[in-house]
């Protein structure tokens, strides 16, 4: 997949200071170029499957330029994605319509239950160590090259090696690795800034800042596991239970702008009662 498709809109400094999305939009392009593909995905998955799978590319093209990506960065990773199989595509008239395709979405749907399961009433019990078993450490903390702690049921299934399941004795914390820790940092930098967010978003504000959240959070946790307590140095174990409660805050006012026709587009067809996204975050993994 190519990910370097992604160029900013306005500089930096000239967010004004009363956006209430700039600081996670500062945050994103802080980072270099977005990969937008992978944003794109995140709507698709997050925002637009609930409400029948279609998006118009100009409702999108709303929702990105006001997280600070360009149209034409938008229409070439949307044709990258359909030509790696990620997207299908269909015209009305001038009006461009796109969904993500059954394969991946059948991959969004898998990856779904890491990032929307429910806060953990108590701490992770059985963990898995595993020696020259898999050469793919995500969703595990790498401990050293060939060497991961896994949370059991993350834990490869298959694969030669040595495996060894049990409880956590911890009596220090375990050192992250500095992608990790840059992760988490960074994680928790945009739920500070969402600390601050006024409770009367635009409904644009509110899916664009919704956007960004999730974003960082799905990026995060299906490359890393939620840790028990002891293993982050920071000592900070509740990112998902703050992810949560702004996803939630931030959820009827996003679900509005789905809701709401604009230039060049319909409105979305409701979700179903009690689907998600009303119940994300609030079932086990």
């Amino acid at each position: 997949m190519h990910t370097g498709i992604g160029w900013r809109i306005v500089p930096l400094m000239d967010l004004p200071p009363t956006d209430p999305v700039a600081p996670l939009i500062r945050s994103l392009l802080a980072e270099g170029r977005p990969r937008v593909w992978s944003i794109i995905v995140t709507v698709l998955g997050d925002a637009v499957e609930p409400h029948g799978g279609w998006i118009a590319s100009a409702r999108l093209s709303e929702l990105l330029e006001r997280v600070g990506i360009a149209p034409g960065a938008m229409r070439a990773a949307l044709s990258r994605l359909a030509a790696d199989g990620w997207l299908e595509r269909e015209r009305e008239g001038r009006a461009s319509f796109h969904r993500l395709s059954r394969d991946r979405l059948s991959e969004y749907r898998k990856a779904a239950r890491a990032i929307y399961a429910a806060p953990r009433a108590g701490d992770m019990q059985d963990w898995v160590l595993t020696i020259g078993v898999a050469p793919d450490a995500r969703g595990g903390l790498l401990l050293a090259p060939g060497t991961v702690l896994w949370p059991a049921e993350a834990a490869p299934k298959k694969g030669a090696g040595l495996r060894i399941t049990g409880k956590l004795d911890l009596s220090g914390s375990i050192p992250l690795p500095r992608q990790h820790l840059d992760a988490r940092r960074r994680m928790r930098s945009d739920l500070a800034a969402l600390d601050a967010f006024p409770a009367d978003l635009a409904p644009l504000d509110a899916m664009a800042a919704r956007l960004l959240l999730l974003h960082r959070w799905r990026r995060l946790v299906l490359k890393f596991p939620d840790l028990p307590a002891g293993v982050d140095p920071t000592g900070d174990t509740d990112l998902r239970r703050m992810v949560a409660v702004h996803y939630r805050r931030l959820l009827p006012a996003s679900e509005r702008w789905l809701a709401e026709a604009g230039p060049g587009f319909d409105a979305l067809p409701p979700a179903a009662t009690g689907a998600e996204p009303f119940t994300r975050f609030t079932q086990p993994a």
